[in-house]
Order: C-alpha cells, then structure tokens, then sequence
C-alpha cells in the first residue's frame, strides 16, 4: 500500500481514540481538528488499512462497523450498559482456535470472541 497523508492522519486519529471508534466517531474527531477528510475518504482508508491488516475492521457490535488499531490476537467486551468496547487479552483463553479446529476438524481462518455483561464502571 503506498503511502498517503490522509491515511496517516486516519491511521493516528485512530490510534489517539482507543474506543474501537465508528467511522462516524472518526469523522467527527477530523471535523473538530479542521480536518479536510471527507466521509467517503475516510471509509474507503478504513477498509483499505483493514484489508492490509494494519487495523482491524470489528463487524457485527452493532449496526456500524467498528475500528481497532490494535491488530494482536485479543477478544473484546461489550459493556451492555454503556456500550463501551473493551479488549481482553487472549491470555485469558489460550490456544482457543487451535482447540476449535482439533475439536471440529475446521480451519479456522480468523475469529472474532466478543463478551457481554456489564463493566466495572457500571457495576458500581
């Protein structure tokens, strides 16, 4: 992928705002740094970091994709209360595709482990 200034701004505002941000959570962020980035800039960057592995595309949290910067093997928690994302590490359930796949015979390409339940802010 070559290089674009844009995508470098992308990719920074991405890694400054660790809340596995929407597109639009980005965009607004760019808006109010007098950012120039156009919406539809914006989505086609994401999907192209993510098609290169530089950021990870979450699907399915809700109706609008999420974004992480952070591409190590981890899981994540949704906070049903406040919606906030979370990452646990995989530390927690190690080997666990490697078990799925002797367990079902499967290859396991890729996978995304999401928890939910209430964080500890909202237990409080």
């Amino acid at each position: 992928m070559n290089y674009s200034k844009q995508r470098e701004i992308i990719l920074n505002t991405l890694k400054e705002n660790v809340v596995h941000p929407t597109a639009e959570y980005l965009y607004d962020v760019l808006k109010k740094s007098n950012s120039t980035i156009s919406l539809a800039t914006l989505y086609r960057n994401l999907n192209q970091l993510a098609e290169n592995g530089i950021i990870k595309k979450i699907d399915g949290l809700e109706s609008s994709s999420h974004y992480d910067h952070n591409t190590h093997e981890h899981y994540h928690f949704i906070c049903d209360k406040c919606k906030k994302v979370y990452d646990i590490s995989a530390d927690v359930a190690p080997d666990l595709v490697k078990k799925a796949q002797e367990e079902t015979g499967f290859t396991i390409n890729g996978s995304d482990i999401v928890f939910h339940g209430i964080c500890k802010d909202c237990n409080k």
